[in-house]
């Protein structure tokens, strides 16, 4: 996009805004942006290229996307649409819909008098699904949970004592790998869901920090609703109350795991609502508790650590325009201590600092490595879909073969 193309597009925004009776705080907020930014871009001062975010700011503006910016290609009306990707996780969304054991309320005619399975052998389940949740692998995770979440469920209704104690922990920490999963299917409503239920069944378990990482997840699930005002009240609050508890005493270290991942998580409500200066001084408070902290840790499947806060460095730099700090932070970090999923994460974040720079090799390389370890949370990744059609558009007809491959599996053609 040109300069003058910049300005051209700008003042369509500004006319199309004014036609829609909106202000430039008003629009700004409904796409998770600044007012200063939303006032750049009227002026031309700032390139809008990601098309997801070019759908969205059509979309609140009430046109179509050809009208808001006519150089992008028009779809033709003979070929159909591309469907979106299939969902892994829609198995585990009918899951959670509706009460998840009426069975144990109102048993079968016949007596209804089955075991519940042992704690021992649910506790090996529940590793097993945040083994696959860290992995991204959906399908497998959706499989497991088909039995694994009403085993829980009538356990915690079946059994007594230390037992249903056990049993209720366990369901927290499951519908905790479920919100986590559905959050990173753009499933945010579902994500909402399961972390609720991962809340009272933590309480419930009397594991109040169980409870604080359950309200992690719910944040999360905000900020994917762009309920920004809900995730960070959620947050802060949470970070307050951990804070106040901690007031005379050293954080142990799963506690630091918890203070460290509020942070983060304010880190990105602070980024998408465009307060760049409250994002970074979240990402340095997360910081300064990393550095508190003996390397790495998987508290509550957070894998809250030095790394950790590092990738969401990056990410915030990314979201800011700041490609070469990320790419200068991203470069020297080793995430292979990690999960696959955040290591394939930072290779998504990095590709996008890439295209800022337009880097194309550069970008398509990080997808590419991305997909290798986590292909199910690449192909259905939001800003990874909206990256592989960015440099689709780039390329034109010169696009490699590699390229269109990856549009191709991850249903993510240029349109």
């Amino acid at each position: 996009m040109t300069e003058d193309q910049q300005r051209a597009f700008g003042q369509r925004v500004k006319e199309f805004r004014k036609a829609a009776c909106l202000d430039q705080q008003s629009l700004a907020a409904r796409l998770g942006k600044s007012a200063s930014w939303m006032s750049q871009v009227e002026r031309g001062l700032i390139p809008v290229r990601n098309l997801d975010l070019l759908h969205d700011l059509a979309n609140q503006l009430g046109v179509s996307l050809i009208k808001l910016e006519p150089s992008l290609p028009a779809a033709d009306p003979e070929e159909p649409s591309m469907p979106p990707p299939a969902n892994d996780l829609d198995g585990a969304r009918l899951l959670i819909s509706g009460h998840p054991a009426l069975d144990a309320l109102l048993p079968d005619a016949g007596g209804g008098d089955e075991r519940p399975t042992s704690v021992a052998d649910l506790t090996e389940s529940v590793d097993a699904a945040w083994e696959l949740a860290h992995r991204s692998e959906f399908a497998e995770l959706t499989a497991e949970l088909q039995t694994l979440v009403p085993a829980l469920e009538r356990a915690v209704r079946t059994y007594t004592g230390a037992e249903r104690l056990a049993s209720l922990r366990l369901l927290a920490r499951t519908y905790q790998a479920l919100s986590a999963a559905f959050a990173r299917q753009n499933e945010a409503d579902a994500a909402w869901v399961a972390a609720e239920r991962a809340i009272g069944a933590a309480e419930a378990s009397g594991q109040p920090l169980e409870v604080f990482a359950g309200i992690f997840r719910l944040a999360h699930a905000f900020v994917r609703l762009k309920h920004l005002d809900q995730a960070e009240h959620a947050a802060s609050t949470a970070l307050q109350t951990l804070r106040d508890h901690l007031a005379d005493r050293s954080a142990r270290p799963e506690e630091s795991s918890i203070l460290g991942s509020l942070h983060l998580v304010l880190a990105l409500t602070h980024s998408r609502a465009g307060r760049r200066t409250k994002a970074k001084a979240a990402i340095e408070a997360a910081r300064r508790v990393a550095l508190s902290m003996e390397g790495d840790r998987n508290d509550f499947g957070l894998e809250f650590g030095p790394t950790n806060v590092e990738i969401q460095a990056v990410a915030t730099s990314v979201e800011h325009g700041d490609a070469g700090e990320a790419i200068d932070i991203g470069q020297e970090l080793d995430p292979s201590c990690l999960s696959s999923e955040r290591q394939a994460r930072l290779l998504m974040y990095l590709s996008r600092a890439y295209l800022q720079r337009r880097q194309t090799q550069e970008a398509q390389d990080c997808l590419l490595r991305a997909e290798e370890l986590a292909p199910e949370m690449l192909h259905s990744h939001t800003d990874a879909r909206a990256t592989i059609r960015e440099l689709l558009l780039i390329s034109g007809d010169s696009a490699p073969a590699e390229l269109v491959e990856l549009a191709d599996r991850a249903g993510a053609e240029a349109s």
